[in-house]
C-alpha cells in the first residue's frame, strides 16, 4: 500500500531518515480495514526529536498516511489523521511534525509552516511541506533540526 501511495523509491526519501532505528509509536498509529478485513488505509506515527543549541526537544512525526487506491476520496485518511490527532491529544503528545501538502493539513487539521522555517532535516525537502501542529505551552526552538529521537532508539544486536 505504501509503495503504491508514494511509489517504490519511497525508502530514499527524507522521512524515512527520521523514522530510521526507531519504532513507531503504537499508541498513535492506526490501520482501516474494509468489511472482508482487508488493509484499505493506514497512518503512523514516529517519535524524533529537535536538535537545538540547548538540548532535545522530543515530537511526534505523523506520517505516512495512505490509502488504497480503491478506497480513495471515502474520507478514510481524514479519519486516520484524526484518530491519530485525538490519540496525541489524549496522550499529552504536544507537538507534531509532517512533511506534507500545507494546504490539506492547514485547512482540516491545523499543520502550519510557522514554526518550521529554520529547522533542517537529515536530507532534501521542500522547507514549506515541512509544517508542525504545536499546542505545548513556550512552543519550541525557532532553530535547529529533525532526527530520530535517541530515547526511543532500538536496541542494536551484535552478532
Amino acid at each position: 500500500m505504501l509503495d503504491a501511495a508514494f511509489g517504490p523509491d519511497r525508502k530514499a526519501r527524507t522521512a524515512y531518515r527520521l523514522r530510521d532505528g526507531v519504532d513507531a509509536i503504537s499508541a498513535l498509529s492506526f490501520a482501516a480495514h474494509d468489511l472482508n478485513g482487508a488493509l484499505i488505509g493506514t497512518i503512523q506515527c514516529w517519535p524524533v526529536a529537535l536538535h537545538h543549541g540547548h538540548g532535545l526537544a522530543s515530537l511526534v512525526l505523523v506520517g505516512p498516511v495512505a490509502v488504497s487506491p480503491n478506497a480513495q476520496s471515502k474520507g478514510i485518511g481524514k479519519a486516520l489523521m484524526l484518530a491519530s490527532l485525538k490519540a496525541a491529544e489524549e496522550t499529552g503528545h504536544d507537538a507534531l511534525v509532517m512533511i506534507g501538502d500545507p494546504e490539506y493539513y492547514g485547512r482540516f487539521f491545523g499543520f502550519v509552516a510557522v514554526a518550521t522555517q529554520h529547522w533542517d532535516l537529515p536530507g532534501p525537502f521542500e522547507r514549506h511541506r515541512l509544517l508542525a501542529l504545536i499546542t505545548r505551552l513556550g512552543g519550541l526552538p525557532a532553530i535547529g533540526e529533525l532526527i530520530p529521537d535517541p530515547a526511543f532508539a532500538r536496541a542494536q544486536t551484535t552478532a
